[in-house]
């Protein structure tokens, strides 16, 4: 899954001497928590997020009157609070690439720029999110089981030819091999919606068949 089929691809971007007061507005306007801090030709140089604004905006315990306070927020500029090492992606890379960095790094969110630096988008958490939604077809209700088969070649093939001697369709496969012991590995397979009954046959097989970790109904 490529980063440009889930990014947003109408980045809202600010200039270095943009104030943190009206930073801070567009950000409120258009509900997200970092903004890319481009130069005259599009090009990255920074970003900053809601606690940059924060930290740099007076407390709420200042003495300073209400014109002295819009004054010094218009003052300060993005220049002087901005992140000048940027965390990046492009639209070729994989949307699992950027998850792994917002993670590695504790980020919400990336600029994704062309090869001349310039932002073309942004992908976020949330469509981090989207993407999980839509490859486990979780939206389509079913079955998911969870098992614990050998890491060898055809050991998935056999919990395949049991779903489908049940007449089952399968909507996903996922594996991780993270957590599973030595040799192994856990494989996710969603199926699906089926009746209680036929619910109870395929679970049943699977139980007597498979080291099957667990099985959930998602009604959704």
């Amino acid at each position: 899954m490529l980063i440009r089929d889930w990014m947003s691809n109408t980045p809202v971007t600010a200039k270095p001497s943009t104030s943190i007061m009206k930073a801070a507005k567009l950000m409120k306007e258009n509900h997200f928590k970092r903004l890319p801090v481009v130069d005259d030709d599009g090009r990255l140089v920074g970003i900053v997020s809601d606690r940059d604004i924060k930290e740099a905006s007076p407390s709420k315990a200042t003495t300073l009157d209400m014109h002295e306070l819009y004054y010094l927020l218009s003052e300060i500029k993005l220049a002087d609070i901005m992140t000048r090492k940027v965390f990046t992606v492009t639209s070729e890379d994989t949307v699992e690439k950027a998850a792994v960095i917002m993670l590695r790094q504790n980020v919400g969110g990336l600029p994704v720029v062309d090869v001349e630096n310039k932002v073309v988008g942004v992908i976020t958490d949330s469509d981090i999110f989207k993407v999980l939604v839509s490859i486990t077809g979780v939206m389509s209700g079913g079955l998911q089981f969870g098992f614990e088969l050998s890491d060898v070649a055809g050991s998935l093939k056999s919990v395949l030819d049991d779903l489908k001697a049940l007449d089952t369709r399968v909507l996903s496969i996922l594996t991780n091999y993270d957590d599973a012991s030595p040799g192994t590995r856990h494989v996710y397979v969603r199926i699906q919606p089926v009746s209680e009954e036929r619910g109870k046959a395929v679970i049943e097989r699977l139980k007597a068949n498979h080291n099957l970790l667990y099985w959930a109904r998602d009604d959704i």
